[in-house]
Parts: structure tokens; sequence; C-alpha cells
């Protein structure tokens, strides 16, 4: 059973840093009163968001240079709501994918499976942190634009 002091070993843990990244969108959704006045407006962070086209043909939009604070704020929004309710299994991401027995008959060793965990659970964090970042940025940067300051 888990114990209080364990809390500050949890810090690092995929639930507090999704936990993070929702509070930062929500933050930003409460203060962003006009989402219009982002259009057009850059966002000028060192991310990038660029088109990419996914494993089933569908294109998805992730941060680039050119990308004005509306598209930006429109994208946190959408993988806050993602992470929140989900994704829609019918998206096209089990098609032409192997099922489970597949994986099982080509070899794939339980520690084959857990360096794959490893390997996208680091990753989500790297994404969770940039993502909340970009969450804090666009609502400080739209608190200038506005007149707000901090």
């Amino acid at each position: 059973m888990m114990q209080i002091s364990d809390s500050h070993n949890q810090k690092n843990s995929l639930f507090n840093a999704m936990n993070r990244f929702i509070g930062a969108v929500n933050n930003m959704d409460q203060t962003v009163m006009v989402p219009n006045l982002l259009r057009d407006v850059p966002l000028d962070d060192n991310g990038d968001m660029k088109a990419v086209r996914t494993a089933n043909g569908a294109t998805t939009a992730y941060f680039h240079q050119d990308a004005d604070m509306y598209s930006s704020y429109v994208l946190l929004k959408s993988i806050r709501n993602d992470i929140e309710w989900g994704v829609l299994q019918d998206d096209g991401w089990g098609k032409d994918r192997p099922g489970v027995e597949e994986v099982s008959r080509a070899g794939v060793e339980e520690d084959d499976l857990e360096k794959q965990f490893h390997y996208h659970l680091n990753g989500l964090h790297t994404v969770l942190s940039k993502l909340t970042h970009k969450a804090n940025t666009l609502t400080n940067r739209y608190k200038e634009e506005i007149g707000c300051g901090n």
C-alpha cells in the first residue's frame, strides 16, 4: 500500500505528468476568453509544428514555428480531450497493424516489451512536458497580447 511519503517519488509519474498538462490546458482555456484574438499571432516559441501523415493516411498537425497561437490553442485542447476521454477506436490505427496473436508469433519476448514500454513511457513524459510548456507559454502570451501581463 502506498504511503504519503511516497508522493515525492511520484512527481515524475505518468499520471502526474498528465495532470500537469491537463491543468495547464484548463488554465489556458479559462484565461483565453476570446480565442479568435489568437489568430495570426505567432507563438514565438522554439517548438516545431508540422503536418504529418499517420499510418492510416490521415493528416495530423503538431507544433512548428509558423503556427499561430490559435492553431496551438485548438491543438492543445484537442490533446487534452483525447487524454480525458480517450480516442475513438475506429481511428484507422488498427488497420494494417498486427494483432496480439501475430505479435506473439513474431517472437516478441517479454524483455523486448519491457524495453518498448520504457521507451514509449519516456517519450510520453517528454511530449507531455513540452505540451505543458506550450500551454503555459500560450497563456502568458495571451495575457501579454491583451495587456494583462503576468
